[in-house]
């Protein structure tokens, strides 16, 4: 397949002058065993926003190697295991789970992305006590540089510094991943939260639910809504006053699209109905979008959205929505969340690249007094000197991807650009 290639949301045109489209291990073995010294890099759904994924020479498609997914369960132990396919989306796993009465412990805002790929960013939900999709991953199996196929699990040492790898040391065809029994989730909106009781109150209000969305454009003096997702009963019921805002009746629009793209509102149902904010029979999103992400210490996490709301002049006629959420601290060397209680702030745009860009600059400027990590697939001017103080572990993640990809048949020039791989001539 050499056709061009775009990201999901068409913001982004790769440069790759080859994309195989893998339907077995054995495809990806020979893909890269081909391609001699060159090199190679794995594409899933293609919901990065930037060059994090490209090479200009050849990209391997793992969303047609078929999920498989097993089931490992110890007797008598309530936890379990699920190895899957590296492309099958969170969406299609989330629903064979639930048919099984399994389920993930945490998902995304978006159903439609690759289980490899969302793990391999550090992509997350929301939730004080839920760390990011990362986290759940016990082990990994990835195509490594000579060809050969390989598996790592928490039993290795390397796993913490692979488990958010950023395709930069193989390409993953199997993940395995943490789940738990099958619960319910209800969730309820509360339009028009005052941005007063927001800052005033933010560790109690991202912590008063399993999950807390918070939706603005940075405008006004309130929000345009939370989104609280609660563990539940079929009964369920859900109080009206959420920290000054009321519990909207009806459906409730968070971007510019359709309500009915948006899962259910104020009844109990499947977590994996719930978690998500959009459902996997409906478009993504906007669909016609830039995205850009930060990641900011919590204890400072109210000054943060201060001063980007200072700046809401200069970013919100730019901008669809943001979304702050929470995450859990984890011990992996890539996450945003390594070692601090987390708050994610981020930023869906319009397709207007010249004006985004200026516009992200003002946040990052708004940001940088409090050491924002960014999102790894996301739009951002990050350096390479900057991600060293702000990764403690980017040092050994790097020598662990050079130890065992010492050709960089992995690297692309935006991992050398950011420090992540050496450069190379």
């Amino acid at each position: 397949m050499t056709a061009q290639l775009s990201n999901w949301s068409g913001t982004y045109q790769f440069t790759a002058r080859e994309v195989i489209v893998a339907r077995a291990v054995a495809d990806v073995r020979r893909a890269v065993e081909a391609a001699g010294r060159g090199r190679v890099r794995a594409i899933g759904t293609r919901h990065s926003f930037n060059d994090l994924a490209d090479n200009g020479a050849l990209l391997v498609s793992v969303t047609e190697i078929p999920p498989d997914p097993v089931i490992d369960e110890a007797p008598g132990v309530a936890t379990a295991t699920v190895t899957v396919g590296a492309g099958t989306t969170y969406g299609a796993l989330a629903t064979w789970l639930q048919r099984r009465r399994w389920a993930l412990g945490n998902l995304g805002s978006l159903p439609h992305i690759s289980v490899a790929g969302a793990t391999a960013t550090g992509t997350h939900g929301s939730g004080t006590g839920n760390q990011v999709l990362s986290a759940a991953v016990a082990g990994l199996e990835y195509v490594a540089a000579d060809g050969e196929l390989r598996r790592v699990t928490r039993a290795d040492h390397e796993l913490p510094g692979l488990a958010v790898g950023l395709g930069a040391f193989g390409i993953v065809t199997r993940v395995t991943l943490d789940i738990e029994p099958s619960y319910l989730v209800r969730q309820d909106a509360y339009p028009r939260l005052p941005w007063d009781r927001t800052l005033s109150d933010l560790d109690q209000i991202m912590s008063a639910a399993y999950s807390v969305s918070l939706f603005t454009d940075w405008s006004g003096p309130s929000l345009r809504a939370a989104w609280v997702k609660r563990r539940a009963t079929d009964d369920a019921s859900a109080p009206d006053d959420f920290f000054g805002a009321r519990r909207a009746a009806g459906p409730v629009t968070i971007i510019d699209a359709p309500a009915d793209n948006l899962t259910v509102l104020g009844a109990a149902g499947p977590w994996s109905q719930r978690l998500p904010h959009f459902r996997l029979d409906s478009t993504p999103s906007n669909g016609d979008e830039i995205q850009s992400e930060y990641f900011v210490d919590r204890s400072h996490g109210a000054a943060a959205l201060d001063a980007v709301r200072a700046r809401a002049r200069l970013i919100t006629p730019h901008l669809l929505v943001s979304e702050i959420r929470a995450t859990a601290p984890d011990e992996l060397w890539l996450s945003g969340s390594y070692q601090r209680e987390t708050l994610a702030i981020h930023f869906t745009w319009r397709n207007t690249p010249a004006q985004v860009d200026a516009a992200v600059r003002e946040v990052e400027a708004a940001l940088e007094p409090f050491a924002p990590r960014p999102h790894w697939g996301k739009v951002s001017h990050a350096r390479a000197g900057q991600l060293a103080a702000r990764y403690p572990r980017l040092g050994d993640a790097r020598d662990l991807f050079e130890r065992l990809d010492p050709g960089a048949r992995f690297s692309n020039a935006r991992l050398e650009r950011l420090g992540v791989r050496h450069p190379r001539g």
